[in-house]
């Protein structure tokens, strides 16, 4: 049996893109649903029988009706080829209250043939073209819905993180008890496991969180967990594989030097084999300049102009001495990265300021003017050393010229 875990599409995030001329849909949308459509043509091409979402299909509880439809679309290219398609509840999916539907309820409210909705922590038989396999489910549970059960009231904060936690461990091993052992079985879970990785996930977090040791996942009756939850692509443990697939884009540049994609994972009985597939994400690129010549401005444009940032959202962070780093023309250089980039996150500056070594050749008895001219033949400033050496000697003459008088009136 073939499978493509994925999870986390996240549709809706917009952060450094634009309105697209030409569709009227903001560019962020169109790198996420890129990847996405990457996903599905692979599991197409590749003949899977199975989907397999570990929830958090948009940004947020109420996707506008342009991610729903692009979603959809998607599920039912999937459907309509005769992949079964499961789809698990995140928590980005739920609803701001108790009662209303989640964002994904839409399939299972029509019925659409082939898809199924986990929202209840139970086993889900799932038929696919290459026989039944059984989905258990474990949901992203409201913490707030889960803290008014009657075991909660009146615990410390402690007391019912420990409660909390223990309560997810005994869905996990009650999910494990309602198995058929006669079928595959695969577990999936929007959460969070101790030692995982996470990342950019930490600012879009609704709610607190409560994390679950692995070993409430390693059980011998779960062929493969398919996790989601956290953006970063990790294998927590084996036997079976603990798998978080990743988020399919990047969402900031935290997630710079994630590779971004999905897992696809073979089932031989109750033995699963798997394997990470990249998917075309947007790079992101901190470049860092080293401003240290004699034409800052310069010495910028021709290190941005060697660099192949087309096509990657950039951040540029100019480092060196501070009398340096003003001296570049940041119009000039924005200029030539929005010509070269696909949007340009910021420029940042990173400056340090030249300690004043004393020079052992100056002292009490040398020349004010003398000193200077010695120290500005090797220092970096902002501005050119004839004019200061200049502006020195007319406020130096100024102040003799207040002493002699002084002295002359006493």
């Amino acid at each position: 049996m073939r499978i493509l875990h994925l999870a986390d599409t996240h549709l809706g995030i917009e952060n450094y893109g634009r309105i697209d001329a030409k569709t009227g849909v903001h560019t962020r949308l169109l790198d996420f649903l890129k990847c996405l459509d990457y996903a599905v043509d692979y599991a197409l091409s590749e003949g899977a029988d199975l989907v397999l979402f570990a929830g958090d299909a948009f940004k947020n509880r109420d996707p506008s009706e342009t991610q729903q439809n692009a979603f959809a679309r998607r599920i039912k290219k999937l459907a309509d080829a005769g992949i079964a398609v499961f789809l698990l509840v995140g928590n980005h999916d739920l609803p701001a209250a108790e009662g209303r539907a989640t964002a994904l309820d839409i399939y299972h409210t029509l019925g659409i043939p082939g898809v199924t909705v986990g929202r209840e922590v139970k086993v889900y038989p799932v038929q696919t073209r290459s026989g039944p396999v059984q989905v258990a489910a474990l949901p992203h549970l409201s913490r707030n819905a889960l803290l008014k059960r009657e075991e909660f009231r009146g615990k410390k904060l402690e007391e019912m993180e420990l409660e909390l936690g223990r309560l997810l461990a005994g869905y996990a091993e009650y999910l494990a008890a309602g198995l058929d052992p006669g079928a595959p079985a695969l577990l999936t879970a929007h959460l969070s496991v101790d030692g995982a990785v996470v990342g950019s996930e930490r600012s879009i977090m609704l709610g607190g969180e409560v994390s679950l040791p692995p070993g409430v996942f390693r059980r011998p009756e779960f062929a493969y967990v398919a996790l989601g939850h956290i953006h970063r692509q990790q294998i927590l443990a084996e036997d079976p594989p603990l798998v978080y697939s990743g988020s399919i884009e990047r969402v900031d540049f935290s997630e710079e030097k994630e590779p971004k994609g999905f897992m696809w994972v073979e089932l031989e009985g109750k033995k699963a084999r798997y394997r990470f597939v990249s998917v075309p994400a947007r790079p992101f690129i901190t470049r860092r300049v080293r401003v240290q010549g004699a034409e800052p401005t310069a010495e910028v444009l021709a290190a941005l102009e060697e660099d192949g940032l087309e096509g990657a959202v950039v951040r540029l962070i100019l480092e060196g001495e501070v009398g340096l780093v003003s001296q570049v023309d940041l119009t000039a250089v924005r200029r030539l990265l929005e010509k070269k980039a696909f949007y340009v996150a910021g420029i940042q500056k990173e400056v340090s300021y030249q300690a004043a070594l004393r020079n052992p050749g100056i002292t009490e008895a040398t020349d004010p003017l003398a000193a200077l001219k010695d120290y500005l033949a090797t220092a970096k400033t902002a501005f050119k050393p004839e004019e200061l050496l200049s502006r020195a000697e007319i406020l130096y003459r100024r102040l003799k010229e207040g002493e002699e008088g002084k002295g002359c009136s006493g």
